[in-house]
This record gives structure tokens, C-alpha cells and sequence, in this order.
């Protein structure tokens, strides 16, 4: 199995994410979306970033449960209640993401939304990957 990570020279420079990833071999995971949900079912904190660590925690672990490392991530997509708020704290949650996930980034998207299905949720991941 192979991740190659493209960024054309004539688009915008790719920071945090991936123009596109191509995959070949291995196994399809797909991930349901994850909040900053506890193993009790309750949202845990009160800002973005933090939601946003415990959110790609649980995906990263429903990844892991599923036999795959954060490198093998092909796709991720963000959910967010408020794309301002998300953008203010970018370079946080870049910190966040490198510390949880490393530096090879999937092809991802960051959408706005009304809101999520836990209503305290600020934010929401969910993701593909390719697996050997």
C-alpha cells in the first residue's frame, strides 16, 4: 500500500493539508465523524481547539481499533459551527494536529455548518484511509 501526497506547483501552496493523495493496494477504512465526545457520551471543552484535540483523538483511535496509524490517513473533513473561529485558531490546531497526527497531512476540506449533532460540539473530523 501506497499514500502519494500531490501538490501541483500551479495551485495555491499546500499548508496543512493536501492538494490530493492518491492510494494504491491495501484496505479502505472509513471513519464516522468524531466530536469531542468522552468515553461517558458527554462533549468535553469549551473551546475549538480543544474540542478539536479530543475530536481527532477519537479518530485517531477509531483508526487505530482499526488497525491504522495517522500516516495512513487519505482524507480527513472538518465539520465546524463557526469556520472565523476555526481560521483564528488555525495555527493552533496545526500544533495540535502535528503533535496527534505528524506532519504527513491527508486531502482535507474544513465546512461550515448550523450545527452538529451533539449540540455543545464546536467541531467535527471524519476521515478515510488506506490501509496495507
Amino acid at each position: 500500500m501506497s499514500l502519494e501526497r500531490v501538490n501541483p506547483a500551479g495551485l495555491s501552496p499546500a499548508a496543512g493539508f493536501s492538494h490530493a493523495v492518491v492510494a494504491t493496494g491495501g484496505r479502505l477504512v472509513l471513519l464516522a465523524g468524531q466530536t469531542a465526545l468522552d468515553a461517558a457520551g458527554e462533549v468535553v471543552g469549551r473551546t475549538l481547539p480543544a474540542q478539536f484535540e479530543r475530536a481527532l483523538g477519537n479518530l485517531l483511535a477509531a483508526l487505530a481499533a482499526a488497525g491504522g496509524t495517522p500516516d495512513e490517513l487519505a482524507r480527513v473533513t472538518v465539520y465546524t459551527t463557526d469556520v472565523a473561529d476555526y481560521r483564528a485558531h488555525a495555527a493552533e490546531l496545526g500544533v495540535i494536529w502535528r503533535r496527534l497526527a505528524g506532519r504527513d497531512y491527508p486531502a482535507m476540506a474544513v465546512i461550515g455548518v448550523v450545527r452538529l449533532w451533539d449540540e455543545e460540539a464546536l467541531v467535527e473530523l471524519d476521515g478515510v484511509a488506506v490501509l496495507p
